[in-house]
């Protein structure tokens, strides 16, 4: 993996968390800082994944840059939709302006 190829993920994972967290409306349950290390990460899985696949010796960067984006912009997506969604523990409306139910 060459410096450019990092230097790549980092680019397009920053952009992709921007980028993902931007698409799903509405207030984030996940801090700016995770969704962008989310993108960064994913993507350079991505060129891990690329790297191991293609091995031409002068592979596409199209490549590379499509698969590092593909696994960025899932991995943002996936994680920004499974925090907004209520968990087992937790009711639909266990927030703050949320009515508790009397005991009697």
């Amino acid at each position: 993996m060459t410096v450019s190829t990092l230097v790549g993920a980092l680019v397009v994972g920053l952009a992709i968390g921007g980028v993902g967290r931007l698409a799903v409306p509405g207030r984030k349950a996940v801090p700016v800082w995770l969704t962008l290390a989310l993108g960064v990460a994913a993507a350079l899985l991505g060129a891990i994944v690329t790297g191991l696949v293609d091995r031409r010796p002068g592979g596409t960067v199209l490549l590379s840059l499509l698969v590092q984006s593909g696994f960025a912009a899932l991995a943002v997506i996936l994680a920004v939709l499974a925090a907004g969604r209520p968990g087992a523990g937790r009711s639909a409306s266990s927030g703050p302006g949320a009515r508790r139910k009397e005991e009697v």
